[in-house]
């Protein structure tokens, strides 16, 4: 997807600094999948806050392991 946006050269800068990145391209790409990484895990976090998982022993742990 092509997009023009106005974005601070500072931000920008800092963004590319960060993820390494040597194109604007690529270090917007890279921000925005870690961003929506981190996204989904705090939504996962908030569903395992509503009914988490409690277990008594290791045996237990083994066998929801291999369950997956």
């Amino acid at each position: 997807m092509k997009v023009t946006a106005i974005i601070a050269d500072d931000l920008v800068n800092n963004v590319k600094a960060y993820t390494r990145s040597s194109t604007v391209t690529e270090a917007i790409t890279i921000a925005l999948k870690d961003w929506l990484d981190i996204y989904n895990i705090k939504e996962l976090n908030k569903k395992i806050l509503e009914n988490p998982i409690y277990i008594d022993n290791l045996q237990q742990i083994r066998e929801i392991n291999r369950s997956i």
